[in-house]
């Protein structure tokens, strides 16, 4: 009997061909035969080469999402094909398989010229680089998809990465899909949610799949400076409008004109400047500081803040007016502690992140991720990222145990600010509270070399709230 190689139902006969042919034959031929043993699981696989440009993808691909698309794959980068969160230069998976790390169940969505976009669940490895086990040698690494919507909506097993943002949970699912539902709408946004939880990556990612993506995203920190200086800063001022206005200036309400404006701790904002942000959200009209000329800015806003606001507006501290113009699309983030399924994955992310850039490669051990998964932090993804930092940076092997972690059973308690009375006077504090508080914050001060951002990241409290808190007590050393 002649000597026959078949692929895909073709016979060829072995000793018609070159030896540069027969080895293409045969490397289809187990393409062929690993596709088939996929595709009877209900999975398709994409290969890729050591810059993460696809080789080759199984014939599933043109049976589940449409005849052509394997063969339109070959030679794109995996970033194009899934994203950038994913296969960026900085993205989560690339990050993990340059590492030599396997990252399982993860939500994506497949893009491919010519056709509609698809959400799959994705897993992906480095390839063995064994002769005996390759297909082919220039194959370093292997995705392994399945459509998502052959998963149970109940599983919720697969993370997700979408605009810096890293998540499995429900509840962050939920926010992911309301963002998808608005992203053709210009609607106002108002975001919610305790420090450290990821409010500004959020509005950045509203902005980005908005209609005004190719726009300026132009960001204002509405507790950072005091009113006069907030109000150039917001709406601009003209020349000599205060000591030091030496010229003219654009505000950054005009600088989003064609853009977003974030305003971020919008619960910080002066009242008189509440009057005139709330005058730019009913027709978008605003006057330079110093200037009686009307403008007109038509950015849209988003804000932020983790305040309750409408305890402010039962406090008289907010106008209820400005806060049901701003809250048209409510998103609220959820702590940390309540969405316990997303600490694992941005853990795993936020290691292969800090050990890459000190030029190692860490794991965490199982008994280390449990004392991860029993923290409440308080800090949230901030206290969560900083803890990573020590424990890359204390770590002495390769895999990080619980002796890596800064002690997370008695996180440091600062009591929060009092808020003002009505006269501007705050309350007085308990002396013996006050005293261990100003003993631990000057503790930290030091310890951080009166850093105030590496301090407030440590407590988890932004630095305007760090501020405060030093002026409440009297330390007022500068950094060094």
């Amino acid at each position: 009997m002649d000597d026959l190689l078949t692929t895909s139902g073709d016979a060829v006969r072995a000793d018609s061909l070159s030896s540069d042919g027969r080895r293409e034959l045969e490397e289809r031929a187990a393409w062929t035969a690993v596709s088939a043993a996929f595709g009877s699981l209900g999975r398709a696989f994409i290969c890729a080469d050591e810059d993460f440009r696809v080789i080759h993808g199984s014939y599933v691909l043109d049976d589940v999402f449409g005849e052509g698309t394997a063969s339109r794959l070959e030679g794109h980068p995996l970033e194009g094909v899934f994203g950038s969160d994913l296969f960026g230069p900085a993205g989560t998976l690339r990050q993990a398989l340059a590492s030599g790390e396997r990252r399982e169940g993860w939500r994506a969505h497949l893009r491919v010229e010519g056709f509609d976009s698809r959400p799959v669940s994705l897993s992906a490895a480095p390839f063995p680089q064994r002769l005996d086990l390759a297909c082919s040698l220039r194959v370093k690494y292997v995705v392994v998809l399945r459509p998502s919507e052959q998963e149970s909506d109940s599983a919720l097993g697969a993370a997700v990465a979408v605009g810096g943002l890293l998540a499995r949970s429900p509840a962050m699912a939920r926010i992911f899909t309301l963002v998808e539902n608005v992203k053709q709408t210009e609607a106002t946004v108002l975001i919610t949610g305790e420090s450290g939880t990821g409010k500004e990556l959020l509005a950045r990612l509203v902005h980005d799949q908005s209609p005004r993506h190719d726009g300026p995203f132009v960001a204002v920190n509405c507790g950072a400076l005091p009113l006069e200086l907030l109000e150039a800063e917001m709406f601009g001022h003209v020349r000599g409008a205060f000591t030091g206005a030496v010229r003219d200036r654009v505000g950054r309400c005009e600088l989003a004109s064609d853009g977003t404006l974030f305003l971020d701790e919008i619960g910080d904002l002066p009242m008189p400047l509440q009057v005139k942000l709330l005058r730019v959200l009913q027709d978008g009209t605003f006057q330079r500081l110093g200037e009686n000329q009307t403008r007109v800015s038509r950015a849209r806003i988003i804000a932020a803040t983790h305040v309750d606001l409408a305890q402010a507006v039962r406090d008289r501290r907010f106008r209820e007016d400005l806060y049901y113009r701003l809250r048209v699309v409510p998103i609220e983030i959820p702590p940390l502690r309540r969405r316990r399924e997303d600490i694992e994955p941005i853990a795993q992310v936020l290691l292969a992140r800090v050990g890459a850039r000190h030029g190692r490669s860490l794991r965490f051990s199982p008994d280390a991720l449990r004392v991860l998964l029993r923290h409440d932090w308080p800090g949230n993804v901030r206290e969560l990222e900083n803890i990573i930092e020590y424990a890359v940076t204390v770590c002495r092997g390769q895999t990080v145990v619980p002796e890596d972690l800064p002690d997370l059973q008695t996180p440091l308690a600062v009591p929060p600010l009092e808020p003002e009375r009505r006269d501007g006077s705050r309350p007085v504090p308990d002396a013996g509270a006050d005293s261990l508080e100003h003993c631990e914050l000057r503790r930290l001060l030091d310890e951080h070399r009166w850093k105030r951002a590496d301090v407030a990241r440590a407590l988890g409290i932004s630095r305007v709230t760090l501020w405060r808190r030093m002026q409440q007590h009297g330390l007022f050393q500068r950094e060094t």
